[in-house]
């Protein structure tokens, strides 16, 4: 498997792992060194991020579209936009980068930044309101 195709797969149990608060799924493929930034700015360090992907993401619904995939030697970026729904039935867009490096034989996510999409700019792409 070529590794563009192994980090898109990796992306998708990412999304997975965030629907069904799967924290084992991120214990493993987290760099202990991991931070997130969230939409509104908070940053995550890996148990925080773990924590709160147990207690569930709140996504009924989740909708991966423009997955781009750019590998730079040892170290990648995942790019990509996620319509979701939410259990209330409301509805939104984020746009997230992923950093991943190659540590050992595995590759191991040290870095994430999500960005909500505000309602005018996801409708003019198309893909509905955001939260």
């Amino acid at each position: 498997m070529s590794t563009a195709r192994q980090l898109s797969r990796l992306n998708e149990q990412y999304i997975q792992g965030l629907i069904n608060a799967d924290a084992r799924w991120f214990e493993e493929h987290l760099a202990d060194e991991f931070v997130c930034i969230e939409a509104d700015g908070r940053l995550r360090s890996k148990a925080e991020f773990v924590r709160k992907v147990s207690n569930g993401a709140g996504y009924a619904k989740y909708r991966l579209e423009q997955v781009q995939v750019r590998v730079f030697g040892e170290v990648a970026l995942v790019q990509a936009t996620g319509v979701f729904t939410r259990p209330d039935g409301a509805t939104g867009m984020s746009r997230y980068t992923d950093v991943y490096a190659r540590m050992g034989s595995e590759w191991k996510v040290v870095s994430a930044q999500i960005t909500r999409v505000e309602a005018g700019v996801a409708a003019a792409a198309g893909a509905g309101a955001a939260a």
